[in-house]
């Protein structure tokens, strides 16, 4: 368990330097100019574009129903080492509703940033200049609510289903989160290649929601007393005797 932990904090840590990296770098506007110009972004009117993005919305609410069918619908009694392989009921309701939050955070997040989208900057046909989203409450002249990206938390919110298997069915978890960052990388590269976000917009969704799961497997585990140290039967009765 412990070890378990260390290794969230170390994915936690090293991706948002990668992202300070990234953001320090400048290398977002590098690609959106390598994508657009002047005139725009040529793939943002694209039908096939669209229609996937429409359809990645379907898909996702299409999951949501799933993990809350299996959280709250009838359940199907098994037993033996089937049994054991699958969560248990009161964990996969508590993984859903991490999935709202997750949800719920990118877009309250998103709603209150002053970040324009690409397509919105005067460089690409808009009329807002770029301003950094570190610079959180610095107007840019346009629309603004574009950071981070909604839609790439159609994906990555489900990093849930990662932490609902890994205690009890290790290669499900796995098979989970690979799903999820593969779904999550054609939804953010649709936006993007479209104009609609800038990648770091993508990144960062997938890191508050990888984050968000961390601290709340953390808070479980403290609720459950499953991150404090067993005593033995000697230790409890010195305690008692102390």
């Amino acid at each position: 368990m412990m070890r378990r932990n260390k290794w969230d904090f170390w994915i936690c840590s090293g991706a948002l330097g990668l992202l300070a990296v990234w953001d320090a770098a400048g290398w977002d506007m590098a690609l959106m100019r390598s994508l657009g110009d002047a005139n725009g972004f040529i793939w943002r009117s694209s039908t096939v574009l669209t229609q996937l993005h429409l359809g990645s919305r379907v898909m996702a609410w299409l999951v949501l129903a799933w993990q809350g069918w299996m959280a709250f619908g009838p359940q199907r009694l098994t037993s033996g080492k089937a049994g054991k392989l699958k969560p248990q009921r009161a964990n996969q309701r508590y993984w859903f509703a991490v999935t709202l939050v997750c949800v719920a955070a990118i877009n309250v997040i998103k709603y209150s940033s002053n970040t324009s989208c690409p397509w919105d900057l005067a460089e690409f046909g808009g009329a807002a200049r770029h301003v950094s989203h570190w610079l959180f409450w610095l107007p840019d002249g346009g629309p603004g609510q574009c950071f981070p990206s909604g839609h790439s938390s159609a994906a990555f919110s489900f990093f849930t289903l990662y932490f609902v298997w890994r205690g009890c069915n290790a290669t499900r978890a796995k098979r989970c989160v690979l799903a999820v960052c593969a779904f999550g990388l054609a939804f953010s590269l649709t936006q993007i290649v479209r104009g609609a976000h800038y990648p770091s917009h993508a990144l960062w969704t997938a890191w508050l929601c990888w984050t968000i799961c961390c601290v709340a497997d953390q808070w479980r585990q403290r609720s459950k007393g499953l991150g404090a140290p067993q005593l033995t039967a000697g230790q409890r009765l010195q305690l008692k005797v102390d």
